[in-house]
């Protein structure tokens, strides 16, 4: 049976973290909606589109690609959380449980590339 990226375990999570960061997102002030919400909230919708893009392409070099576009739209993410909790719109502990959540999907995709590097070898 061919896997396609709804069963990759990194995508289940990362879409996780999509709804983890809109619900986030939603205590946010008004005023947020067109700036920092809306930023965070196309970052975070790109990792796991990033996955799926990569994973319909032709090769593993292009999902490798793809997987390295996904970790950089967390690293924004996980940036733009964090000017969030300076600016006071995330509480602490609402901050940490999200980047945990973030460091759980870049692990999972430092995994994947490497699983992906060495059959190429």
């Amino acid at each position: 049976m061919v896997l396609g990226y709804r069963d990759l375990r990194v995508w289940q999570e990362s879409m996780d973290f999509v709804t983890d960061v809109y619900k986030a997102t939603e205590t946010f002030p008004k005023n947020e909606v067109f700036g920092l919400s809306s930023q965070l909230r196309r970052a975070v919708v790109s990792i796991p589109s990033n996955i799926a893009e990569g994973s319909a392409r032709k090769g593993r070099r292009e999902l490798i690609n793809f997987l390295h576009i996904a970790k950089g739209s967390l690293a924004e993410s996980t940036t733009q959380l964090e000017i969030a909790k300076r600016l006071g719109f995330l509480s602490e502990e609402s901050f940490e449980k999200l980047i945990e959540k973030g460091e759980t999907i870049a692990k999972m995709i430092n995994s994947l590339i490497r699983s992906l590097n060495r059959k190429e070898e």
